[in-house]
C-alpha cells in the first residue's frame, strides 16, 4: 500500500537526499585524491570536462533514485534513516571498490556484490535491484573518467560483473537464514564473475597466466563482497535498528535479557507468549508476511506483565489478588501491561516494531471480565471506556495476527471441548468479534487473510490442547514389575 506524503515530508526527503548526494560527491573526489595523490586539484582543473560529466551523472542517476523512491518504495522517503542508509551503503561499496581494487593492483578483485548482498538484506529485493543498477553506473561512470591503469574492456567486465553478480546475489539473498549459507553464497557469485572475465579475457587478453591471475582476482572479489558483507551488516543492524532474521534469532534466544527475565518472574506469561510466538509464526507464513518477525514480536508482546506479574491469571496459584480490588481498579492494573510493555521495550532499545506491537495487539477491545463484574456491582450506567484497552487498534499485519493468537491462545485454555470443530468454531467468533468492533479497520488486512489465519490458528490450537485419554488409577509396586520381567 503506497504512504502518501505530505509537503513536509516531500520537503524533508529532498533535503535529505541533496544532503546525502553532496557527501556522495565527497567520497569520489576522496577516491579521486586516492587515484590521483596530492595533484587532485590540478587534476580537476585540468580535466574540468570529464569532472563536470561525471557531477552531471551522479546528479541524473541520484533524481532518478529521487522519482523511483516517489512512485514505487514511498515508505523510504518517509523514513530519513532510510535515505541516509541507502547513500550509506553505496558510499561504502564504491570505497570499498576503489580501495581495495588500488589495493590489490586488480580492479577484478573488487568486492562487486556487496552492495546488492547488503541492500536485498536490509531493503528488500526491489529496492536493491535499483539500487545495483545505481551501483554499476556510478562505477562505470567513476572507471571512465578518472581511471586510467585499466583499458576499456576491463572497465566494461567490471560493469558487467557488478550488475550481475549484484543481481545474482539479490535473488539468492532473501534464502539465507545462517552464517554458513552467507559463507556457501561466495561459490554461487563465482558462477557469473568467473564466466564474464573469463570470455574478456579469452576475447581480448588471450594469454593464458594473465587469464588464470584475472579469475583469480575475480574469486577473491566474491570472497570479499560477502566478507565485507558479514562484518558490515550486524553494524547496519545496530545503526539502523534492522530486523535482519539474524538479529531476530539472537533477540529470541533464551539467554535475551528480557526473556530469561519472564521466563524466571512470570514463567505463565512465559509458557504463554512461546505458544503465542509459535501461532504467530505460522500464521504470518500462511498470508506470505515475514514469520520470523512475527515470532519474535510475539516473544515480547506481553513484556508489560513484567511490572505486576502476579495480577496476570497465568501467574497466579490459588489466591487471585483481584478479589481484593475493584473492576475498575483492576482493568487499569490489567489493561496498563500494553503501555508498560512498549515502555519497557524501548528503554532496553529494542526495535519500534516490538513496542507497537505490545501497545496493538488489544486494541481498543474492552476487558469484559472486569466490565462484567462492574455491571453486577452497580446499578447505573458502566462507562465502558474505563473497562477497555486504550489502543491504538493495530496498524500493522503482524499487529493484527498477534491480536488474533493471544485471544484465542487464552481462550482455548478454559475450554472444556477441545475438538477441532469446538477451537475453530471459538476462533472464528473471536475474529467476527473484533471485525464487528472495527479492531482491523487500521490496518490493510483482507478478509481471505483473516480465514487462512483463522483457519491456521484453530488447527494449531487442536493440536496444541488436544483431549488425552483418562488414565486409569492403578499403582504397579516395583515388585510386581520385577517379577514381571523375571
Amino acid at each position: 500500500m503506497k504512504l502518501k506524503l505530505s509537503k513536509r515530508a516531500l520537503s524533508l526527503s529532498a533535503l535529505m537526499f541533496v544532503l546525502n548526494v553532496v557527501l556522495l560527491f565527497a567520497m569520489i573526489f576522496l577516491l579521486l585524491e586516492v587515484n590521483q595523490g596530492l595533484n587532485v586539484i590540478n587534476y580537476i582543473i585540468e580535466n574540468y570536462n570529464q569532472v563536470l560529466f561525471v557531477a552531471s551523472a551522479v546528479i541524473i542517476l541520484s533524481m532518478l533514485m529521487y522519482a523511483y523512491f516517489y512512485f514505487e518504495c514511498t515508505e523510504i522517503l518517509k523514513d530519513l534513516s532510510k535515505i541516509i542508509e541507502c547513500f550509506v551503503l553505496l558510499d561504502i561499496a564504491l570505497f570499498l571498490s576503489f580501495i581495495l581494487g588500488e589495493a590489490i593492483g586488480d580492479p577484478n578483485a573488487r568486492p562487486f556484490a556487496f552492495l546488492a548482498i547488503m541492500a536485498a538484506t536490509l531493503l528488500g529485493r526491489r529496492e536493491a535491484v535499483f539500487l545495483n543498477i545505481i551501483y554499476s553506473l556510478l562505477l562505470f561512470i567513476v572507471d571512465l573518467n578518472f581511471s586510467d591503469a585499466t583499458d576499456m574492456w576491463t572497465k566494461c567486465a567490471c560493469l558487467l560483473v557488478a550488475f550481475c553478480a549484484g543481481m545474482t546475489a539479490i535473488f539468492l539473498t532473501p534464502a539465507i537464514k545462517t552464517r554458513i549459507q552467507s559463507i556457501l553464497l561466495v561459490f554461487v557469485l563465482l558462477v557469473p564473475a568467473e564466466l564474464i572475465i573469463g570470455v574478456m579475457e579469452v576475447l581480448f587478453v588471450r594469454e593464458m597466466g594473465t587469464n588464470l591471475i584475472s579469475l583469480a582476482y575475480g574469486a577473491l572479489g566474491c570472497f570479499f563482497s560477502v566478507l565485507a558483507y558479514m562484518v558490515m551488516l550486524p553494524v547496519f543492524e545496530v545503526m539502523f535498528s534492522e530486523l535482519t532474521v539474524f538479529r531476530l534469532r539472537e533477540l529470541t534466544r533464551d539467554d535475551a535479557k528480557l526473556i530469561k527475565k519472564l521466563m524466571h518472574e512470570a514463567p505463565g506469561t512465559y509458557n504463554h507468549s512461546m505458544v503465542v510466538a509459535q501461532l504467530a509464526q505460522a500464521c504470518a507464513t500462511a498470508i506470505g508476511e515475514d514469520g520470523e518477525l512475527a515470532r519474535a514480536a510475539g516473544y515480547y508482546h506481553d513484556m508489560g506483565k513484567l511490572k505486576n506479574p502476579e495480577m496476570f491469571t497465568e501467574n497466579q496459584s490459588d489466591y487471585n489478588m483481584h478479589d481484593e480490588l475493584s473492576p475498575e481498579l483492576s482493568a487499569d492494573i490489567i489493561r496498563s501491561h500494553t503501555r508498560d510493555g512498549a515502555r519497557l521495550i524501548r528503554k532496553n532499545h529494542l526495535p519500534e516494531f516490538f513496542a507497537d506491537c505490545a501497545v496493538q495487539h488489544h486494541g481498543t477491545m474492552p476487558i469484559k471480565y472486569f466490565y462484567a463484574k462492574a455491571l453486577k456491582m452497580s446499578d447505573g450506567e458502566i462507562n465502558i471506556a474505563n473497562y477497555s484497552y486504550a489502543g491504538p487498534t493495530p496498524r500493522s499485519k503482524i499487529a493484527a495476527i498477534l491480536m488474533i493468537v493471544d485471544s484465542a491462545e487464552a481462550a482455548a485454555r478454559s475450554l472444556k471441548d477441545r475438538s477441532p470443530k469446538a477451537v475453530e468454531e471459538l476462533v472464528t467468533s473471536l475474529v467476527e468479534e473484533r471485525l464487528d468492533m472495527d479492531q482491523f479497520a487500521d490496518c490493510d488486512i483482507t478478509m481471505r487473510e483473516l480465514t487462512i489465519i483463522s483457519h491456521t490458528v484453530a488447527v494449531a490450537l487442536s493440536g496444541v490442547y488436544h483431549n488425552r485419554i483418562s488414565y486409569p488409577k492403578l499403582k504397579i509396586s516395583k515388585k510386581a514389575a520385577d517379577d514381571d520381567n523375571a
